[in-house]
């Protein structure tokens, strides 16, 4: 089975010069999965995919171990799926343009490192490369019901000086700074499109070095320095409401 693993919101996500770029959070625990009975999408969206990446043959459904909407890519995961399963080999980029006129945005879950990109995901392009984020653990869930992004939305505040905090955190491999990049690209979001999750109490109660979000979708999660989460930390968040509550370990950098 051909699988590609999701992300679990962005590190950081706004604008910057005028379009829409983010830093993935790579979440090697959800994953989707070619071989399955679910479709994302229509018949003929799914024909000019393959026609665009040049495939041919029966194209297979997918499973997924995150939610449609969550904010955990798996959209873009579910389709780099099917195309590696019908024996795709071509360049990411070029995956990323056929990804994108099938989605109308898209993850850069089709290149090795995509938590190493600024990536411009109205576009499809890679804006910067970076070091790996520092290693962490998250503990997170789904708060709230799916919601689907929608290419066209630009309605984002300016991160232009959290692309620049986040480049010096990575590069000193500074997981607090990167922590509290992410925390106020999530304040940001939720300034304009609605906070009223509980993640900002938990991160205090817990003492997480900091949170993130799905800029759009429902994925929320507290970052925590690796073997520091409390065994309390799943149950709470599950008390606090949230679903498919899940921990993983995310970044490469020391």
């Amino acid at each position: 089975m051909t699988s590609v693993a999701g992300h679990f919101g962005e590190w950081l996500q706004g604008l910057m010069g005028g379009r829409v770029v983010l830093v993935t959070m790579a979440c090697p625990a959800l994953q989707a999965h070619a071989g399955g009975a679910l479709r994302l999408f229509p018949a003929d969206a799914m024909v000019r995919f393959c026609e665009l990446l040049g495939l041919a043959g029966p194209v297979p459904g997918v499973t997924l171990d995150m939610p449609a909407g969550g904010g955990a890519g798996a959209s873009t995961a579910a389709l780099v799926a099917v195309a590696r399963a019908m024996g795709f080999e071509g360049s990411p980029d070029d995956l990323a343009r056929a990804c994108l006129n099938t989605e109308g945005a898209c993850d850069p879950l089709m290149f090795d490192a995509p938590d190493q990109l600024v990536w411009a995901s109205r576009t499809g392009e890679v804006v910067d490369r970076l070091p790996a984020p520092p290693r962490a653990e998250v503990v997170g869930g789904f708060w709230g019901p799916p919601l689907r992004t929608n290419g066209v939305d630009c309605g984002f505040p300016d991160v232009t000086d959290l692309v620049q905090a986040w480049r010096k955190a990575v590069t000193c491999r500074d997981l607090p700074a990167a922590a509290a990049v992410a925390t106020v690209s999530a304040q940001r979001c939720d300034g304009l499109r609605g906070p009223g999750d509980p993640m900002a109490v938990l991160a205090g109660d817990l003492g997480a070095l900091g949170r993130v979000r799905a800029h759009t979708g429902s994925a929320r999660g507290l970052i925590f320095a690796p073997g520091e989460v409390p065994d309390t930390a799943c149950d709470m968040l599950r008390e606090a409401g949230l679903t498919g509550v899940l921990r993983f370990t995310t970044g490469g950098g020391a």
